[in-house]
């Protein structure tokens, strides 16, 4: 990888400690960004942070990132803008997801050793295909048994 590259990669680390872990709320261990302080900012503040963290994605693009990297970068970021939109619980959410760090460490990893990195996206995705489909038999399990006692309490 180039300097250049390198030097993104950095600049997209700070951006990402920014975001989640600039402060420290006295009293605690407890580190914040300025992301939880920008949700405080109804419907716009999200936004924002989102394109703050479309850098990062962007960044991974740039420099190569397989699609499935590149994926989790963009769900990472999806989640934290939606339940990041929900007043309070959105910003006590993003005090503790930290979707950007989530996403500056996938990066990194993924420069020092793409196979193994490469290699966990395959199995979370396995994993969240497995959960998915098992999430839609129970529904359809539930609809089927939902009609049946419809009918069996009409009939």
């Amino acid at each position: 990888m180039d300097v250049a590259m390198r030097a993104r990669i950095a600049r997209a680390t700070r951006l990402a400690g920014w975001l989640d872990t600039a402060f420290r709320i006295p009293g605690t261990r407890i580190r914040i960004g300025v992301d939880p302080l920008l949700g405080l900012v109804p419907g716009l503040g999200d936004a924002v942070a989102a394109l703050f963290g479309g850098f990062i994605v962007w960044t991974a693009v740039r420099a190569g990132a397989p699609r499935l990297v590149v994926a989790r970068m963009l769900g990472n970021v999806a989640v934290d803008a939606i339940v990041g939109a929900v007043p309070l619980l959105g910003t006590v959410f993003d005090v503790v997801f930290k979707a950007h760090q989530r996403n500056a460490r996938l990066l990194a990893d993924w420069t020092e050793q793409p196979a193994a990195v490469e290699a966990r996206q395959v199995h979370l995705l396995a994993a969240l295909a497995v959960l998915v489909a098992s999430l839609a038999v129970i529904a359809v399990a539930a609809c089927a048994f939902g009609i049946w006692a419809l009918l069996r309490l009409l009939g």
